[in-house]
């Protein structure tokens, strides 16, 4: 049944997306995303510390490096750590983690695809993404081609849902992934990429991109071009699979996108329907707030959720 309502989706996706036009960011947008590139740990006083730290004493624990405890904090254990790593495979010992040594962490957990190389699709190419299953499948003429691993958006940075277009491509250098292609997403810079952190495939970890191994994001490249249709889907409640935020001006996602149309929907909301949670969508929840003699915040709580009948199997 559930294979049955994921093809029932990917097809209506995919006709809605033949006659959908895509938001076009302008030609000299910088192709950045909001992920942020990879800091330089070292041996520092007070000591560094943060996820970051804790993710690669994970790694370097992982490959037998480090034995000390997983605490986020670069102290000296940590440093002799990497300075092993970057002996082992003749890299300059200076305990400092910098872009070298990322990137061998890197290749040591890239998955190759298959040595023989892929035919091209021999249909149109879109792009089927399920943040839910974290899977990125090419549709050669709407019928699934190849299907990849991915990483997506963290549970408070979640990838946008919706039916996009490509707008950009490019190729990076090293130190953060390969390969870059940006989404017409209105509210902000996503898109498909390689990364430096190819163990957190599989995941739900970066600011709402999709990263894919370097090789596959190599592969796939190839084959998308400017305009390719992409279609990305969450879980059975779509973008309130993990529940209802509460939204407040400033806010951006697919969950704003869907109190935007209920309130443009009923009349209180003129603005455009981009993801944003501005002025003018604040207006409207309040006057809305106002006529259901809710309390007047200008917020998007659970009781505005009620009273716009937005629940969770929609």
């Amino acid at each position: 049944m559930f294979l049955f309502a994921r093809k029932l989706i990917l097809t209506v996706l995919l006709i809605i997306t033949i006659f959908t036009t895509g938001f076009s960011p302008k030609a000299n947008v910088s192709p950045r995303c909001s992920c942020k590139e990879d800091r330089q740990l070292a041996l520092k006083n007070p000591y560094m510390s943060g996820a970051d730290v804790k993710e690669i004493q994970q790694q370097l624990q992982n490959l037998g490096f480090y034995k000390g405890k997983t605490d986020g904090i670069y102290g000296p254990e940590t440093a002799e750590a990497v300075k092993l790593f970057q002996k082992k495979y003749n890299l300059l010992a200076d305990g400092i983690l910098g872009f070298q040594t990322y990137n061998k962490l890197a290749k040591l957990f890239d998955v190759p695809v298959s040595l023989k190389p892929t035919t091209p699709p021999p249909g149109k190419v879109s792009i089927f993404i399920d943040t839910f299953e974290r899977k990125l499948t090419i549709l050669s003429d709407g019928k699934p081609y190849k299907e990849y691993s991915v990483a997506v958006g963290k549970w408070h940075t979640p990838t946008p849902l919706g039916v996009w277009k490509i707008t950009q491509k490019a190729v990076w250098g090293e130190g953060f992934g390969s390969r870059w292609m940006r989404i017409s997403v209105p509210w902000g810079i996503y898109g498909i990429h390689g990364t430096n952190k190819p163990w957190s495939i599989g995941n739900y970890a970066s600011a709402g991109c999709i990263r894919m191994y370097n090789r596959h994001v190599e592969e796939i490249y190839r084959w998308v071009s400017i305009g390719t249709p992409v279609v990305i889907v969450g879980g059975p409640y779509g973008p309130f699979t993990s529940g209802f935020r509460t939204l407040v001006k400033g806010d951006k996602g697919s969950d704003v996108v869907e109190v935007q149309k209920r309130l443009k929907f009923l009349g209180y909301y003129n603005g455009n329907i981009d993801g944003i949670f501005g002025w003018g969508m604040e207006k409207a929840v309040k006057r809305f707030q106002k006529d259901k003699k809710i309390p007047i915040t200008g917020q998007v709580t659970k009781k505005v959720y009620d009273e716009l009948q937005i629940i969770r199997f929609e």
